[in-house]
């Protein structure tokens, strides 16, 4: 989808590694996604440090309020 598109191309240029979960067609995936995001149901649903921050807007936002790179532990 272009929003998990955007999602990932913005950790890769911060050099991140991720890891990424299919949930298209797994509605058992996709509940257990929903669960640990609390409830939302979008995706992508990014988690940092195991804390959920959102989707794609939501971690574009925190890195343009520069809070992204201290979340991921990067030196700015």
């Amino acid at each position: 989808c272009p929003f998990c598109i955007r999602a990932k191309s913005l950790l890769n240029a911060k050099g991140i590694s991720y890891e990424e979960h299919q949930i298209d067609g797994n509605s058992e995936a996709r509940n257990q996604m929903s669960e640990r995001a609390n409830g939302r149901t979008s995706v992508p649903q990014v988690f940092i440090n195991n804390i959920g921050i959102g989707g794609c807007d939501e971690l574009h936002q925190l890195d343009r309020e520069n809070k992204l790179n201290a979340l991921l532990e990067l030196k700015d």
